[in-house]
């Protein structure tokens, strides 16, 4: 596996097919300058690491809100040239957040193409618990992970068996969690933490929003205010957690 820290060792073929893209876009995207050049290694093979895989799926998700190559490497340019592979997923996630759903169907088989490794049943259990993907109905008897079964495909067809609904941007960095020394109840109790405390929160600024609106505005109004303010929100809301979880790890440093 690829780490920050590592050197980088996924090979164009690799890198493309743990993007979920073709070898061919990776070239693209290199040659309008949009993925920095790879490792030139032995034999003059290319590399690629996990900066690359971030930036690649960064570079799909902007796409999929619609802007144009130029606007893309507009935005790119602006970004601190140092961001890690982590920094990068975390920016890709704040431009999804109020995307719709980008989720795709995969087999295991193209799980683990994508995964860049074989995946057994306990990796799955892990990845579902943090929700990056979800079981289909049928999926070798287990559940949908919000513990009831899920519907049949959109054809209406009855799932295959070992199929998936995954966030391909996300599973790179859920893979790179599972060899973080954590313990499956542990990441379920995380979860649930996540989700109490988020809902709350959502439940909260909805009810500031309807005070701030009135009852008398119409339906476009709120609408209008709510897609002005969703992007503050969210960057309200990760700029604070961030903040808030150094400062509770650097007490918990200073008492160990």
């Amino acid at each position: 596996m690829t780490t920050d820290t590592e050197e980088p060792t996924l090979t164009v073929d690799e890198l493309a097919a743990r993007a979920g893209v073709t070898v061919r876009t990776v070239r693209f995207y290199s040659s309008k300058g949009l993925l920095p050049p790879p490792v030139i290694g032995p034999r003059r093979v290319g590399h690629y690491s996990q900066e690359h895989l971030a930036r690649l799926a960064l570079i799909e998700e902007l796409q999929r809100q619609g802007m144009t190559l130029a606007a893309i490497e507009r935005h790119l340019q602006q970004l601190p040239a140092d961001l890690s592979a982590q920094d990068l997923a975390l920016h890709r996630a704040v431009v999804a957040s109020w995307a719709p759903d980008a989720a795709e169907d995969a087999t295991r088989a193209e799980l683990e193409r994508r995964a860049g490794r074989p995946l057994g049943e306990e990796d799955l259990e892990r990845l579902v618990a943090m929700n990056i993907i979800e079981r289909a109905e049928g999926a070798s008897g287990t559940a949908h992970s919000s513990g009831s079964p899920a519907a049949p495909d959109s054809s209406g067809s009855p799932a295959a068996p070992d199929s998936f609904r995954v966030d391909p941007a996300l599973l790179a960095l859920g893979v790179q969690l599972l060899d973080v020394p954590l313990a499956h109840e542990s990441i379920l109790a995380a979860r649930g933490v996540l989700l109490e405390h988020s809902r709350a929160a959502a439940r909260e600024l909805s009810a500031l929003l309807r005070e701030a609106v009135g009852e008398h505005e119409s339906v476009a109004a709120v609408k209008s205010l709510s897609a002005h303010m969703q992007p503050l929100v969210v960057q309200a809301l990760l700029t604070t957690f961030q903040r808030s979880l150094k400062a509770e790890l650097r007490e918990w440093l200073k008492e160990s």
